[in-house]
């Protein structure tokens, strides 16, 4: 029994570690963003982190692919399982802090595959706890299935493979996209709210600073505030979250009205997104606006998306000629659409038709 239930947990991890590292390999870029969230003030205050953000991802997903194959294997089974539950110790203390604290909404576990809220991810790490418990406690049962020679082979096959696929995802796109704005995703339709969906329950909070002291207080409150109470702030508190649709946070400003009913109407749309203009790839900003011109010539509307200021679009603009406007939308919501900084997203009628990294331009199907 003892032997079935540490082989039983040897797959299980395992698999796990492999499907949850593959999936975030697939799009590390997303990851690194999560971790990123983690590194902010808001979190944990470590921001020098937070330029290492990428490349701790990376490290991250290949080890977790790897110590899994290792695993499955039974290769080097003492420094695995034990690496494995360094691992999972520090994860459970992540979505612990997550989801106490209420501060990192998904941790990011199973990229844009699966969403998970903090407890969920909590809960998760704790029975990928318990079954690496079980191996740590039984590890001399987990033996090898092959010789040295071929585990050695299996093992720097598979770190080549990862490192292989890193390379790929980082200067195209990812193999697969499970985000909400995949090709022949309707921009429109994801942010629509279903008949019937549960709504938000949001209680209005009052913040009144009394004898010093800032004070909530319900709208109930209001009749009987303190004395010499002095208003301070209002804000909204979720009391249960309602239906959220996939996309939301899409805008396209300029000139402080949202544009995007008439231009998701466009039956030929090009998008080029480029979240924030400082820090885009040169080589991508040289090749727009000849592409622009092309697309015009095809009869595409071509329009710029970007987080970036006023004068930081300007500077673009006047240093790689860029003839086409830009509008602005938030941040996570470009860094959602596209991962490359610039990436070119061709919709028709809000529909999404194609979308390439700067170094594919050349695949474009106008």
């Amino acid at each position: 029994m003892k032997n079935i239930i540490t082989q039983f947990s040897r797959l299980f991890v395992g698999l796990l570690f492999i499907i949850s590292g593959l999936i975030k390999l697939n799009d590390p870029v997303g990851f690194s963003y999560k971790l990123a969230e983690y590194f902010s003030e808001p979190v944990f205050n470590i921001p020098f982190l937070v330029p290492l953000s990428l490349g701790l991802a990376l490290f991250l997903v290949i080890v977790e692919v790897v110590l899994g194959v290792m695993l499955l294997i039974g290769y080097k089974s003492k420094f695995t399982i034990g690496s494995l539950l360094l691992m999972i110790v520090l994860f459970t203390f992540l979505t612990f802090y997550s989801a106490y604290f209420d501060v990192v909404k998904d941790c990011g576990c199973f990229g844009d595959a699966l969403k998970l809220t903090p407890w969920q991810s909590f809960t998760k790490d704790i029975v990928l706890l318990f079954f690496i418990l079980i191996l740590f406690i039984n590890q001399k049962l987990v033996k090898p299935l092959f010789a040295n020679s071929i585990q050695n082979i299996i093992t720097y096959s598979t770190l080549i493979l990862c490192v292989i696929m890193a390379a790929w995802v980082l200067n195209h796109l990812p193999l697969v996209d499970f985000r909400p704005y995949k090709v022949e995703a309707n921009i429109q339709k994801g942010m629509k709210i279903p008949e019937g969906a549960p709504q938000s329950v949001v209680e209005m909070l009052f913040i009144y600073n009394v004898d010093g002291v800032d004070k909530e207080f319900t709208t109930d409150d209001l009749m009987n505030l303190p004395e010499g109470a002095s208003f301070v702030e209002r804000k909204d508190k979720v009391i249960t979250e309602g239906y959220i649709p996939p996309i939301h946070d899409f805008t396209m400003m300029k000139d402080d009205y949202d544009h995007k009913d008439e231009l998701l109407a466009e039956p030929k749309l090009m998008m080029i997104v480029t979240y924030d203009l400082a820090i885009s790839e040169e080589d991508g900003m040289k090749k727009l606006e000849k592409l622009a011109q092309e697309a015009k010539a095809k009869g595409y509307k071509v329009i710029g998306m970007t987080n970036s200021s006023a004068e930081e679009v300007a500077k673009a603009q006047k240093t790689f000629g860029l003839t086409f406007d830009f509008y602005k939308c938030d941040a996570i919501t470009l860094k959602t659409i596209e991962r490359a900084n610039p990436s070119i997203v061709l919709l028709e009628k809000g529909t999404i038709k194609q979308k390439v990294h700067h170094n594919d331009i050349e695949d474009l199907k106008l």
